[in-house]
């Protein structure tokens, strides 16, 4: 009987030895060293702005409503038949701004009727003076003659930040062949350019 006793308690202690050596093995295998890299962004939507200037050094924006005020030569509030007068517009991105595209266009002509005999043209040029001689050299934009409702066909580009400037001279002329009827109208002619990110 005491034999059977020892016998069963060898037993009991090589099995519970052989557990001790079978949980050592499997913590040394989860013991294993390791490491990790992580890595991540933060994304931003950037900007489309636009802004203009009367005088092309003064930039700020004009909402509809309250559009820039163009500086026109002389004689544009006394015009008479053959006539021409000329303003500068300039527009470009803002800073911040992404970079885009510019087109002209006409939103009204209003006042007594005068906008019926006038002609317009505008072009692109070179520096900020806008007069007959930078007219003549620029880039149309609206062809010569058109009538006041007429747009830009084409679009100007416009570089990110601030980075180019689109210099609009428009030239508006009351034809040498005006009737009587043109005299003592207004003409109150409100242009828009639209900006298109890019």
């Amino acid at each position: 009987m005491r034999e059977r006793k020892r016998l069963r308690s060898r037993r009991i202690r090589a099995l519970l030895a052989g557990g001790l050596v079978f949980g050592v093995g499997a913590t040394m295998t989860l013991a294993a060293w390791n490491d990790s890299e992580y890595a991540s962004a933060t994304f931003t939507a950037g900007r489309f702005d636009i802004v203009g200037s009367t005088d092309g050094t003064t930039f700020s924006s004009h909402p509809v409503g309250t559009p820039a005020a163009l500086s026109f030569s002389a004689p544009f509030n006394a015009m008479a038949p053959g006539n021409t007068v000329y303003a500068l517009f300039s527009v470009r991105t803002a800073n911040p701004s992404v970079a885009g595209t510019l087109q002209l266009s006409v939103t009204s002509t209003a006042g007594t009727g005068l906008g019926t005999y006038l002609r317009y043209g505008v072009r692109s040029i070179t520096g900020t003076t806008c007069n007959g001689t930078t007219y003549s050299a620029g880039t149309a934009v609206v062809p010569d003659n058109s009538t006041m409702a007429t747009g830009g066909t084409g679009t100007q580009a416009v570089a990110a930040n601030a980075g180019t400037t689109v210099n609009y001279c428009i030239a508006v002329t009351l034809p040498s062949t005006a009737a009587n009827g043109a005299q003592g109208l207004t003409a109150i002619q409100t242009w828009q350019v639209a900006g298109t990110s890019s």
